[in-house]
């Protein structure tokens, strides 16, 4: 890459008076390589330049790739530590900020234990900061309760591939590969919005004459130009699967040598899903049994071909069991391991892979290790330097984190880099949560929706003002780069966790100077683990374009294809699991006729606390709307402008209706970017699955009635008692307490 620094092309695009500085996207998985446009006099970020070197992006970026450098110094930004007082908050000194944060946290923890504080961490961060997240809430805090906001994106295809594969690696081939894929097997995944700088890999294979087969209950633009568009009814992805697993088995598709070498299981599965032929996965699913036969017959005779989906198969009750079947498709046709071939989920936060698998989560230590593992509580200890009886055990998932708050468990939380006031579930219980917390803290650096309900709020760097690594959804560990001084006197967070372990009394254990002074001791935490990055260095991501894990010594050359030997299981094969298919914890009836799903537009990304700030991106997507086939808006009379309300179980919201085609007759979709006012997720089913504990938001039964078109949009959540979340599963809460979740992620 250095040569590249000083190639004529990049020196073409330099300015005179400034200068280009070589990072990477701050927004979702692909992590797209970019130049940031900087002042050399005074500092100030003047622009973006795409990389056309960075094999991911190739000279590619997004409406959100494009406006990003426009968060940095937006005037929005939080500039001075904020203490609220009076119901106000007041500018304050970080002395003063950090005394009411040592004094409340020391009061709650003498009087309640360690465990009455918590931490609820992002994988927006970097590498280095998510490690530290997990180190300083078990360290530095001596709490066992710490979880993230990748419990709402990623852990279900975690929960997946762990069950299957034996480790959990978002991709496991490289991008660099697709152009050469014969078939895209694309699931509950928009890429054309959600991740457009695939879309072009995608269409070089199209090229050359590959297949695309799409399962979702919109027509997405890559739905437009599939072979074949299966338009299934939300919430049926699983019996979707079994019913082409079936199908591949009962033609002779099963690459029965890969299958007898490689996997365990295959006489279980293939009994399981006998009884699913294609009439009855039609039933189930809505899609016309010639659309699964000719789906079924392309993939099954295709040479290469790659298995990709995301949250529109994760997240839901049953997400793990979706992406065990969907990886089991893969492994029947003995495509993972091989060039060209594989399984991927579309990561959809910036840092979605690394920041799993070092320490946010409530059951995990850095490297994938279990902290039920007294081997991995010993050897991480000895890293941290505290004696292994120190360790707290596991905690809970983010979302059942609430209802340790309304039990009174847990009593004051710091919040960093996430705003579950508008990503999480079931919203009206999350702002009750909120407030019944004795002292909350939040770190960011624009004021969120979750923001408003803290005590203190600490002004955090953007992704741009400090420096580390992110690991994007191929499992490439790349550079993040300084690109200017933090603005007014916002700090980095992992130099914010430090000097709050100095307040705690725990200052020795977190004795860094800089981001990379962290990532030394990360190397060394994560050594042996199944995530290991102990041979990655940063000058190796600069010299190789990023570096694969698992990288387990400097002269090892990483991993981009996963699994070409041996899988991560302790038998070395993989696992295709039994699995008795479940119906969406909430489905449509005579109360609430119609099903709702939920997702993203391109120009935004996730809550939108950054997004909803850039001008161009607010301006080609103000508000949120609901997508209604035009046959089902007929019944209600409805027209493309008029104002809807939906009603659910746990609230009530208007939006303006938009009528489409690309969606079928029974469903109806509302994008959820937009602030606590108009949240779509106050709407949605917290019931989890039972094993990865992610929250059902792409299912949920809705009532539609027409409103006046002078009708503000607005939210109106019922008012029932919040005691706890369970009675808002209602016909689903069986669902969620009958099944026991999985020894590799239970925390309860």
């Amino acid at each position: 890459m250095s040569d590249f620094l000083t190639s004529p092309e990049v020196q073409n695009l330099i300015k005179p008076g400034e200068k280009l500085i070589t990072t990477h996207c701050c927004y979702c998985g692909m992590q797209c390589g970019m130049h940031i446009r900087v002042d050399e006099k005074t500092g100030a970020v003047k622009g973006v330049e795409p990389r056309y070197d960075f094999p991911v992006n190739k000279g590619k970026l997004c409406p959100k790739g494009v406006t990003a450098y426009q968060t940095i110094e937006h005037p929005d930004r939080i500039m001075t530590p904020l203490i609220k007082r009076n119901g106000k908050f007041e500018k304050a000194t970080w002395e003063e900020a950090l005394d009411v944060i040592e004094a409340n946290f020391k009061r709650i923890q003498r009087e309640h234990g360690k465990d009455a504080v918590s931490v609820f961490g992002g994988v927006s961060m970097t590498n280095e900061k998510c490690y530290l997240v997990g180190k300083y809430a078990r360290v530095a805090l001596g709490t066992r309760f710490i979880d993230y906001n990748g419990r709402f994106c990623m852990s279900s295809a975690a929960g997946g591939f762990l069950k299957t594969l034996g480790i959990d690696r978002g991709a496991t081939l490289p991008w660099t590969e697709f152009e050469h894929v014969d078939t895209f097997f694309v699931a509950g995944s928009n890429i054309a919005e959600c991740h457009p700088t695939t879309t072009q890999h995608i269409w070089k294979a199209k090229d050359k004459g590959a297949k695309i087969i799409v399962a979702d209950p919109r027509e997405i633009p890559m739905a437009r130009v599939a072979d074949v568009h299966l338009d299934l009814k939300p919430g049926t992805d699983a019996a979707l699967a079994m019913g082409l697993l079936n199908f591949l088995i009962e033609h002779d598709y099963v690459d029965q040598a890969y299958v007898d070498e490689r996997c365990d299981n295959y006489e279980e599965l293939k009994a399981s899903v006998r009884d699913w032929t294609l009439e009855r996965t039609s039933d189930v699913t809505g899609v016309a049994i010639e659309k699964l036969e000719k789906a079924g017959h392309i993939y099954g005779k295709s040479p290469r071909s790659v298995m990709l989906f995301a949250r529109g198969v994760e997240q839901q009750s049953k997400g793990v069991d979706n992406v065990s079947l969907y990886t089991s498709m893969a492994l029947l046709r003995g495509m993972i391991g091989k060039f060209a071939s594989g399984v991927a989920t579309m990561t959809g936060q910036g840092n979605g892979q690394g920041g799993r698998e070092h320490g946010q989560k409530a059951d995990l230590l850095p490297g994938y290790r279990k902290l039920t593992d007294p081997k991995a509580v010993e050897y991480v200890s000895g890293v941290w330097g505290i004696d292994p009886s120190e360790m707290p055990k596991p905690g809970v998932s983010a979302f059942e984190m609430f209802d340790e708050i309304q039990a009174g468990t847990i009593r004051a939380m710091h919040l960093m880099c996430s705003n579950p006031a508008v990503s999480a579930p079931n919203l009206p219980y999350v702002w009750d949560s909120f407030n019944k917390l004795d002292f909350f803290v939040v770190s960011d650096f624009f004021m969120s929706e979750s923001c408003e309900f803290a005590d203190v709020v600490l002004p955090a760097c953007s992704w741009a003002e400090d420096e580390g690594t992110t690991t994007n959804l191929e499992g490439r560990v790349i550079r993040i780069r300084k690109v200017r001084e933090p603005l007014g006197e916002s700090l980095p967070d992992w130099e914010i966790m430090k000097r709050i372990a100095e307040r705690m009394g725990r200052g020795q254990y977190f004795p860094y100077d800089t981001a990379r002074d962290i990532w030394e001791e990360f190397r060394i935490a994560t050594k042996g683990g199944a995530a290991d990055y102990s041979g990655i260095t940063w000058e190796r991501i600069d010299d190789e374009y990023g570096v694969f894990w698992p990288c387990p010594s400097e002269d090892h050359p990483g991993t981009p294809t996963m699994f070409k030997e041996r899988f991560g299981t302790a038998s070395g094969k993989a696992n295709l699991p039994v699995v008795t298919y479940r119906p969406a914890g909430e489905y449509a009836n005579e109360e609430y006729p119609v099903t709702l799903t939920t997702g993203r537009v391109v120009f935004h990304y996730l809550s939108g606390n950054q997004t909803r700030r850039v001008d161009f991106l607010s301006t080609m997507s103000k508000l949120p709307f609901v997508e209604i086939h035009p046959e089902l808006a007929s019944s209600y009379g409805l027209q493309t402008g008029d104002k809807v309300e939906l009603r659910t179980r746990r609230g009530a919201m208007v939006v303006e209706a938009r009528l489409t085609k690309a969606i079928r007759k029974d469903t109806v979709f509302v994008p959820y970017h937009w602030g606590k006012e108009l949240a779509i997720n106050q709407l949605t089913n917290p019931c989890l699955d039972p094993m990865s504990r992610m929250p059902e938001f792409k299912v949920c039964a809705v009532q539609m009635k027409k409103l006046p078109t002078n009708t503000p949009l607005h939210i109106n959540p019922l008012t029932v008692p919040l005691g706890s979340s369970v009675p808002f599963m209602a016909d689903h809460a069986i669902a969620t307490s009958c099944h026991v979740m999985d020894e590799e992620v239970q925390t309860k």
